[in-house]
C-alpha cells in the first residue's frame, strides 16, 4: 500500500503563451496528512489544486492521485471522488433546494443505493456539525455554514482527501474559524487535507507547510521549520503569523526564546516561567 495519496512528479503547466504558472513541482503527499500550501497571488498553488483535481492537465510531469495517473480520462471520476475540491466561494457548488438533497446529489449521479444514500448525507452532516440544518434552504445559512455543507457534499462521495482552494476568503472570522475547526476534526478522523490558503493563521494549524513563489516549491516543513525564515518568507511577498515576528524582535532584545514559536499560548507559557 503507498504511503502517499498524492504524488507530483516534476510538474509543469502553462497558460496560453505565458511562462509556466507550475514550474517543475515535485511533492508527494501522506495519506491522513493536514498540509497547507501558501503563497501569494500568482504563485502557482490554486493551479496546482487544479491540476491534483484534473481540472487541468500538466504541460509535462506527472501526478498520481492513489496511484492513478490525472491524465488517464477513464480515471476521471475515481480520481475527483477520490481527492473532492472545495473552491472559494460555497455558492458556485450548491445546486439543490435543500441542504441534504445537495449532499445526496453526487452520491445518487454514481449510483449509490438510496439507503446508503441516506446514511452517507447523514455521516457526511454530523461530520460537519451541520446535521439539525438538513432540511433548511442553502441560501439562507451563513457563509461559514454554506462552505461547511460543500465540504460535506464531498465527504458524501467518501473521499479520501479533502483539496480546499482559498475556502474562507470570503468568509468573516468566525466563518473562517468554523471551517479551520471541520477540517481538524476529519484530518483527527483520517482523513488527507490539502488547504491552499493565504492566510498565516490557518497554515500554522497544519501538519506541513509548504511555500509557493513562481511556480516553485520554496520551502517545505513543519510550521515551525518553515515561518522561523522570516526574511525569506517574507521576500516572497508573504507575512508570518504575528507572535513569530514578536517573538523574533523579543530575541533581538535580549530575550532568550526559541527562535520557531508561532502559537501565542507557547509564547505565554515561557514568559510567565
Amino acid at each position: 500500500m503507498d504511503e502517499y495519496i498524492i504524488r507530483i512528479d516534476n510538474v509543469k503547466f502553462k497558460y496560453d503563451k505565458a511562462g509556466y504558472a507550475v514550474d517543475g513541482v515535485s511533492l508527494n503527499i501522506k495519506d491522513g496528512e493536514f498540509t497547507a500550501i501558501i503563497g501569494h497571488n500568482g504563485s502557482g498553488k490554486s493551479t496546482l489544486a487544479k491540476l491534483i483535481n484534473s481540472i487541468l492537465l500538466p504541460t509535462e510531469g506527472k501526478i498520481y492521485v492513489k496511484g492513478m495517473d490525472t491524465s488517464d480520462d477513464s480515471k476521471l471520476w475515481d480520481i475527483r471522488q477520490t481527492a473532492g475540491m472545495v473552491f472559494q466561494n460555497p455558492d458556485n457548488q450548491l445546486v439543490a433546494t435543500i441542504v441534504e438533497e445537495d449532499i445526496a446529489f453526487g452520491p445518487e449521479n454514481q449510483g449509490v443505493e438510496p439507503s446508503e444514500i441516506r446514511k452517507r448525507v447523514d455521516d457526511a452532516l454530523n461530520a460537519v456539525g451541520m446535521y439539525e440544518y438538513r432540511k433548511r434552504p442553502p441560501h439562507l445559512l451563513s457563509g461559514g455554514q454554506k462552505q461547511r455543507i460543500a465540504i460535506a457534499g464531498i465527504l458524501a462521495l467518501n473521499s479520501d482527501c479533502i483539496i480546499l482552494d482559498e475556502p474562507t476568503a470570503m468568509l468573516d472570522p468566525s466563518g473562517r474559524r468554523e471551517v479551520m475547526e471541520t477540517l481538524k476534526k476529519l484530518n483527527d478522523r483520517g482523513k488527507t487535507i490539502l488547504l491552499i490558503t493565504h492566510y498565516m493563521d490557518e497554515a500554522v494549524q497544519a501538519d506541513r507547510v509548504v511555500i509557493m513563489d513562481k511556480g516553485n516549491i520554496k520551502l517545505d516543513g513543519t510550521p515551525k521549520e518553515v515561518f522561523r525564515n522570516i526574511d525569506e518568507i517574507k521576500k516572497y511577498g508573504l507575512d508570518v503569523p504575528q507572535v513569530t515576528e514578536l517573538a523574533q524582535e523579543l530575541i533581538k532584545d535580549g530575550i532568550n526564546l526559541p527562535p520557531d514559536i508561532i502559537d501565542v499560548k507557547e509564547l505565554v507559557d515561557i514568559l510567565c516561567q
